[in-house]
């Protein structure tokens, strides 16, 4: 209901920008108006754009073609279609208006099973990056616990395995947290709420909980003077910041520095994370961002964790904010996560 409400209302005030466009022309061209077509075509256009379904474009082009005719067409302000050429001009008029109508609103649709498609293919991305990260260190803090209970082993060696189960539930409630901040994101029926924030910040503070993690490398940021006030999900950027920290953990294999870098650009800031590690493997750049588990280093022979919701994922999110995130080797040597916001 309140749907059509919105609809009505966009039609309404459309046409009746139409009308008073139209009538302004009349005033200035002594009634012979010839551009009061062209204009309610374009209304047609608008209407079909911003509204739901076909009925809206299709009323808009029968109500336009006899507006132009009643109020616009020599014999003003009476119907007249007996007038040498009108059959024809109308009618081509209320064809033009119904194709363009009906062409606009299935280009609507098709852009909105695209969407969805994506969608359902970021959430299906999702679960299985997650599905991922939670199967070994689960597998690993059972093994332990079972060792802790079933044997009676020396201190160090008790020591040795609460540690691990330490680490790997620390990892756990890190996907957990990914999870939760990129569920409002995948949700249908929830809009990323962008409000302005200082870069800087939200940089520090996915530094800080990154350093949480045992594996946690050093992290030098190198932000401008002056402040950068960027509109972003506070959330979701600093989830994209922390999983590109501890991809470098996890992948980066000889890794020991991570380096951040800010900088304005066009319009936009750009975000780069780099590392001093091995790299990616070039034949891994072009699926690197389609999503599910993968490993990014061809040295390392520990799987055992992915990246926590996904490169894919991240990509999605970024793009979401209107920039885009890209992959490619670092000066430092390594590897070189680079996205734009735009300011």
């Amino acid at each position: 209901m309140r749907r059509n409400l919105h609809n009505t209302l966009i039609w309404l005030v459309i046409m009746g920008v139409a009308v008073g466009l139209s009538m302004a022309l009349s005033g200035i061209y002594d009634d012979n108006n010839p551009f009061a077509m062209p204009v309610f075509i374009l209304a047609v256009v608008l209407i079909a754009r911003l509204t739901d379904g076909y009925g809206y474009g299709i009323a808009a082009s029968i109500v336009g073609t006899f507006c132009v005719n009643y109020m616009f067409s020599y014999p003003f302000w009476e119907f007249d279609v007996t007038y040498s050429g009108y059959p024809l001009t109308f009618t081509v008029m209320l064809a033009v208006s119904l194709i363009i109508s009906t062409l606009t609103t299935r280009v609507k649709r098709t852009e909105q099973l695209k969407y969805e498609a994506e969608r359902e293919k970021l959430r299906a991305n999702l679960l299985r990056a997650i599905a991922h990260d939670i199967r070994t260190p689960l597998a690993s803090i059972l093994g332990a616990s079972s060792s802790l209970q079933a044997q009676a082993l020396p201190p160090e060696d008790r020591a040795a395995l609460v540690k691990e189960i330490h680490r790997d539930a620390q990892w756990l409630v890190r996907v957990t947290e990914n999870l939760l901040s990129v569920t409002k994101f995948t949700g249908g029926d929830v809009a990323l709420k962008k409000t302005d924030e200082v870069l800087e910040e939200i940089v520090g503070s996915a530094i800080v909980k990154y350093r949480r993690a045992p594996d946690a490398l050093p992290v030098e940021a190198d932000m401008p003077e002056d402040i950068l006030l960027v509109p972003m999900d506070a959330t979701l950027i600093e989830q994209v910041l922390i999983n590109l920290f501890d991809n470098v953990s996890a992948h980066a294999g000889s890794a020991t520095r991570v380096w951040l870098t800010a900088r304005r650009e066009d319009g936009a800031v750009r975000v780069t994370v780099e590392d001093d590690g091995d790299g990616i493997p070039p034949a891994l750049l072009p699926e690197l961002f389609a999503g599910g588990p993968r490993r990014l280093s061809q040295n390392r022979s520990d799987d055992k964790r992915n990246m926590g919701i996904g490169l894919s994922v991240c990509q999605s999110i970024i793009r979401a904010h209107g920039g885009q995130l890209t992959a490619g080797k670092s000066d430092k040597g390594g590897a070189a996560f680079s996205f734009t916001l735009p300011c």
